[in-house]
């Protein structure tokens, strides 16, 4: 019994070999594929007209040269003017910090003077 064994494993090891080297492959062809490779092969696109830009384009102009600026005709009068006119801007925060510092320390002041305090010297007893 076991030689038919012997012969019926040699018989199927043979044709296991015969089977994987087989060079019928059954070739199946994917239509799905082949309709989109076709169709990719018969696309053309349309030509495009000469004068398609013409209304998503402006027409590029350059802009108009700036203008130097002009001296005034009485440029010393003016100058004296001003040096006659006399700050407003500038007396309104010293009014301000003055009206502070006659009541006393506000706020900010006082905690800036706070952190500014020496620190007490600890007393070492012995």
């Amino acid at each position: 019994m076991s030689s038919i064994l012997r012969q019926a494993a040699s018989v199927a090891r043979q044709a296991s070999r015969a089977r994987s080297f087989a060079t019928s492959a059954v070739t199946r062809k994917d239509l799905v594929q082949d309709l989109y490779v076709r169709e990719i092969k018969a696309y053309k696109p349309a030509p495009t007209a000469q004068d398609a830009h013409v209304g998503s384009v402006k027409k590029f102009s350059l802009p108009p040269a700036p203008k130097t600026p002009a001296l005034p005709a009485d440029l010393a009068s003016e100058l004296s003017a001003y040096d006659a006119a006399e700050p407003t801007t500038a007396d309104a925060p010293k009014a301000t910090s003055e009206a502070a510092t006659e009541t006393g320390t506000t706020g900010a002041d006082a905690y800036l003077a706070f952190l500014e305090q020496d620190l007490p010297k600890p007393v070492h007893h012995h």
